[in-house]
């Protein structure tokens, strides 16, 4: 089961229409400029400098972030990334979802030395273990062992720990 806290919709209306009570428009604006500045950016160390500095993203050492990769513009802060992970072009890390009567948030844990292929999203909650490797194209919605191969929509576990 993934971690994420459910909270309902504060009015009569879907949960997304009232996605400015929740986090402010001025500070929603500002993480998507920030966001799309560093899809585009190819220098991976200003790039994560960015993201940690400005959007308390918790990023390591050597992690490279691929070209427009998009990571959530309301919570980003609830995003870790451990050392030496390669996250793929085009790759989505959400750590919220609105629904029609309610919203869910939760954390995002990538481990170390993990390789999240292109165009790969990942939903709020998830915990992906250290080596893990996520196949491109994959949705993942439960957590991923440390050392597995997973991929698919959803992503299922293709291969356990690695040696």
């Amino acid at each position: 089961m993934r971690r994420v806290e459910r909270f309902p919709s504060p009015g009569g209306k879907n949960s997304m229409r009232y996605s400015f009570r929740l986090v402010g428009l001025t500070r929603v604006s500002f993480n998507f400029l920030v966001i799309t500045l560093c899809r585009y950016l190819p220098f991976l160390e200003l790039k994560n400098f960015l993201y940690r500095r400005l959007l308390g993203v918790k990023i390591g050492k050597d992690v490279s972030v691929g070209l427009m990769a998009m990571l959530d513009i309301f919570y980003p802060h609830l995003i870790s990334v451990g050392d030496n992970t390669v996250i793929g072009y085009n790759a989505t890390i959400l750590t919220h979802e609105f629904l029609v009567h309610e919203y869910r948030k939760g954390p995002v844990e990538i481990g170390s030395n993990v390789m999240i292929g292109s165009n790969v999203t990942i939903l709020p909650g998830v915990r992906i273990g250290d080596g893990a490797v996520i196949g491109a194209g994959s949705l993942v919605n439960r957590d991923i062992p440390p050392g597995a191969l997973a991929a698919g929509v959803p992503a299922v576990v293709r291969r356990g720990t690695r040696n």
